[in-house]
């Protein structure tokens, strides 16, 4: 699908993600084009938190980002996403207030393509390739959550750090320990402990006898 011929459009990777699930329509690229906007953000900077309008979905081309809650003065890491994916702070669809508990935290700097929620319901109300598009991601996005939910009941620290580093979804050199320690229900010693034991495991030479 060509969105401009003589141009190649700021919006074309969010069409590319999403043209891997069905057919995305020129008219509704078009509306894409015109309501869309690039959002660059400074690493460690929140690109959503509570005091903000919580009034769009953001597709990640570039960068890490941190989802993550406050309780009391703790907060706790709930996703990453290392781009090339469509991310959003926690959401109630029939909620007459469209502020969140989540807080959205860029990890690096981040280019980012701001999608309203106002183009997302034009969509679904004028396009049939639309709501297709977003079953097949809220699925992806249910079976992503459920699988993190799995991993938070897990009751040992040392095996939720191996599930989460065999399953290579988020790349542990990454992520700053404190937050990889938070996001696995851990204090940041056991993590530091975990890490330790782990890398001189897999560093120590084999010996032939």
């Amino acid at each position: 699908m060509m969105l401009n011929a003589n141009k190649i459009s700021f919006v074309k990777p969010l069409i590319q993600y999403m043209e891997q699930y069905h057919t995305f329509p020129d008219d509704l690229a078009a509306q894409y084009e015109k309501n869309c906007t690039v959002v660059m953000v400074k690493k460690n900077k929140h690109i959503v938190s509570p005091i903000d309008s919580n009034a769009a979905l953001y597709f990640v081309k570039n960068g890490i980002v941190r989802g993550f809650v406050k309780e009391g003065s703790k907060d706790i890491t709930t996703w990453f996403s290392f781009g090339n994916n469509i991310v959003g702070a926690i959401r109630h669809p029939d909620a007459p207030s469209n502020q969140s508990i989540e807080y959205l935290q860029a990890l690096e700097d981040c280019e980012l393509i701001r999608i309203p929620y106002t183009l997302i319901e034009y969509g679904y109300a004028h396009f049939k390739e639309a709501n297709i598009i977003g079953r097949k991601l809220l699925a992806l996005h249910y079976y992503a959550a459920s699988e993190r939910s799995i991993l938070a009941r897990i009751p040992n620290a040392l095996r939720r750090y191996r599930k989460l580093a065999d399953s290579k979804k988020i790349d542990l050199n990454k992520i700053p320990l404190r937050y990889l320690a938070s996001y696995l229900g851990m204090r940041i010693e056991t993590m530091s402990r975990i890490r330790s034991k782990e890398f001189n495991k897999n560093t120590e030479p084999n010996i032939e006898l």
